[in-house]
């Protein structure tokens, strides 16, 4: 796998504009919810909360709510229009990616648009050329009043903003609440299965407490940071099959992780497509469920791969001139 280089100037640098600002807000009610997730995650290592099971509540969470609700629902769907569904199946795309903890639809797309149109240059949002750490996570707890203003709404996700049940998650943070709801929702069947499997009540509280580390917290933190490795790991190592002029590549581990998010070079390519494995190795999880959903009329306007001419014939090239980037960028 062959790194691509970051440019030399550090973080701090301005005298190509590309540079984060020195002193930097944090969104602290932000960055304690994920600390205190990472607190417990180790709790379901314990010996009295650990199962083997779970790993697999794990790898189906990450299916349903990581594949299907951000991959699918938040990304290919409302982002960049890859796929259109019946109303009911939108509105549980989009519930299931609520569920992943990664902020309201509107945040969400409008973040990804804004990186699309500024990828790896001065107002990309989550670059790692800046650093690994603040392309994977450090963003995500910091200011940015470009995905917190109305003007910068209106110009990134005016086609969603006409949607209540969109705009009605974003209102006060009501996406929070239906987080929320969910937890509750799978404590309840957990213990509820303990009660009903096990023998005494013991083993029914220790079941359902199992099941709840697993299949919220573990699996939270897990779709959080295969997602997260998609903006840092797949912007720094992999292969290019086109010069997109930006960092991206395509990570096979990353796409291992994320059922085919990781062939990101190809994403940058042709983002509206909505397969983003371009070779016939390059194996889509999630394009394959849109697919099954295609053969029995439950998805259709499927966007196919469509790379434009002046990147499809210039594949492979290294490393992009960044500073040209940041010039376009600026321009």
């Amino acid at each position: 796998m062959r790194t691509i280089p970051l440019n030399a100037d550090s973080a701090m640098e301005t005298t190509d504009g590309a540079a984060m600002p020195a002193a930097r807000k944090r969104v602290f009610w932000l960055f304690f919810v994920i600390v205190l997730m990472h607190l417990l995650l180790p709790l379901a290592f314990l010996p009295y909360t650990f199962a083997w099971w779970g790993i697999a509540v794990v790898l189906i969470g990450n299916f349903i709510f990581g594949s299907i609700g951000i991959n699918l629902g938040y990304h290919r769907m409302l982002t960049h229009s890859a796929a259109k569904f019946p109303t009911l199946l939108e509105r549980l795309w989009v519930l299931l990616g609520v569920c992943s903890m990664e902020g309201s639809p509107l945040f969400w797309v409008c973040t990804h648009r804004i990186h699309h149109q500024h990828s790896d240059g001065r107002d990309d949002p989550h670059s790692p050329r800046w650093s690994f750490f603040w392309g994977h996570l450090e963003w995500i707890y910091t200011e940015d009043p470009r995905r917190q203003s109305l003007e910068a709404y209106s110009r990134y996700v005016p086609d969603l903003l006409g949607d209540k049940f969109l705009r009605w998650l974003h209102r006060g943070n009501k996406w929070l609440v239906v987080w929320a709801c969910h937890v509750v929702a799978l404590a309840a069947v957990g213990y509820l299965a303990g009660f009903l499997l096990c023998g005494d009540s013991a083993d029914a509280i220790q079941f359902g407490t199992r099941w709840l580390l697993w299949s919220v917290v573990v699996r939270t933190v897990y779709v959080w940071h295969i997602t997260w490795l998609v903006n840092s790991a797949a912007h720094r190592w992999g292969y290019r099959n086109y010069k997109t002029g930006d960092n991206s590549t395509n990570n096979w581990f990353v796409a291992l992780l994320t059922n085919g998010e990781g062939w990101h070079n190809n994403h940058h390519a042709t983002p509206r497509a909505c397969s983003q494995g371009h070779r016939w190795w390059e194996i889509d999880l999630t394009y394959t469920f849109v697919r099954l959903l295609q053969c029995v009329g439950l998805a259709w306007d499927v966007a196919p791969v469509k790379v434009p001419a002046h990147i499809r014939e210039k594949r492979d090239l290294g490393k992009p001139d960044l500073t040209e980037v940041v010039a376009q960028d600026t321009a």
